[in-house]
């Protein structure tokens, strides 16, 4: 599993152009390959056309580059039909999709919904607004003294037998990685659908969607080394046919007149409006240079920055880790003292180290830790032993500073 981490730098521009940042801020976004840059602005100056319907060459050549990249995501995926992959704007719209198209359809007034304690807001908020709306209640699984889902307590709700149990293969905050297999054939065989929020799962690991059996998965490009403004809900086909549309307009319908509308098929049935063709196709360079490389050596490689980072941290006196050293994706949430996050990121950014500072989209949690919030440092794969040493040194002079 030899993995050259400098050739692997060489695919990115940015590290080119702007090699004394340290950027641990991968989390929230991710750095692109030229070949995802390539792709994208490769359709804008040969193949810019719309799709579907077109009565010209150029929109069918976009048309045909556009679906030949859903289905570059599908067998990435390994899905059972490629009608299973429906584009969206990101993890947060997909969720919405779901939250919203499942209200009145599956879930009634008095249904119970799951979600857990370690949940990032766009694995919340939908299902809030949309459950207060239609008379739907949500419990939630707390988190043990080791900050891990409670598996116990999970058990114990499912037993009040949730329609829907939707939850975080990773912590976006603690770089958890949730025993999602295990969850999801408990959740099924209580009879519940199950949503997983992918968004940093599939950096983690690419799943396998008829493997591990899920019945919808969402994810942002963005976090995978594609282009922003492109996501993916995965759905069972039957599943999918009975969401209630989230967007209607152009493309999603099939017969329109003032008596009434008849809805397209899928996958188009969920995917109102121009769709962002150059995204898709990005997004698809994405996996497909993703593919090039051993996925097992990226990994084993992540974890062993992941593993210097943590121990370097734990060495240095003021520093509180609030993540786990093992089972981890590779994010290091910390605090220093009883200095506020956002002073702390505010020193590291003077030392050009990227990272981000705050409740990171997860209040909840935060509320459950009793903290303000938190330093996050997220790796990926083009990080270095370079970068591990740097932002320990910084993180040495920030403590010094706010002693």
């Amino acid at each position: 599993m030899s993995f050259d981490v400098e050739a692997f730098r060489a695919e990115f521009s940015f590290f080119q152009q702007h090699p004394d940042w340290v950027y641990l801020d991968s989390a929230a976004t991710m750095h692109k390959p030229d070949a995802v840059i390539k792709a994208e602005v490769e359709f804008y100056q040969q193949h810019n056309s719309n799709v579907h319907r077109g009565a010209h060459q150029l929109s069918q050549q976009a048309t045909r580059l556009f679906e030949k990249a859903r289905d570059a995501v599908a067998l990435a995926l390994n899905v059972r039909r490629r009608e299973e992959i429906i584009w969206t704007s990101g993890a947060t719209e997909a969720l919405n999709l779901v939250a919203a198209g499942l209200m009145g359809t599956v879930l009634e007034p008095g249904d119970r919904i799951l979600l857990t304690c370690l949940e990032h807001h766009a694995n919340i908020v939908p299902w809030q607004f949309y459950c207060q709306q239609h008379g739907v209640f949500i419990d939630v699984v707390p988190l043990t003294t080791e900050l891990e889902l409670d598996i116990a307590v999970f058990q114990q709700l499912l037993e009040l037998k949730p329609k829907v149990v939707a939850m975080a293969e990773v912590s976006n905050v603690l770089g958890t990685i949730a025993p999602i297999a295990q969850l999801v054939k408990l959740a099924k065989a209580a009879g519940a659908i199950t949503v997983i929020d992918g968004a940093q799962g599939i950096v983690w690991q690419r799943p396998d969607m008829q493997a591990l059996d899920a019945d919808f998965y969402v994810f942002s490009g963005h976090k995978l080394y594609g282009p922003t403004g492109i996501g993916v809900l995965y759905g069972r086909y039957e599943l999918l046919n009975n969401l209630r549309p989230l967007r209607y307009g152009g493309e999603m319908i099939k017969a329109v007149s003032f008596a009434g509308t008849t809805l397209n098929q899928l996958p188009y049935r969920l995917e109102a409006g121009t769709p962002n063709i150059a995204g898709a196709i990005g997004l698809a360079a994405a996996f497909n240079w993703l593919a090039e490389f051993d996925s097992a050596a990226l990994k084993s490689h992540k974890q062993q920055l992941f593993q210097a980072l943590y121990q370097g941290c734990k060495a240095i006196s003021g520093i509180t880790l609030l993540s786990p050293a093992t089972q981890n994706a590779g994010i290091l949430s910390l605090n220093i003292n009883a200095e506020h996050p956002t002073d702390v990121a505010a020193l590291l950014n003077e030392q050009k180290i990227a990272l981000r500072a705050g409740t990171h989209c997860a209040m909840p949690l935060f509320q459950a830790l009793q903290l303000p919030g938190a330093v996050r440092l997220s790796l990926a794969a083009y990080n270095n032993d370079h970068d591990i040493q740097r932002t320990l040194q910084a993180l040495e002079q920030t403590v010094e500073l706010l002693q």
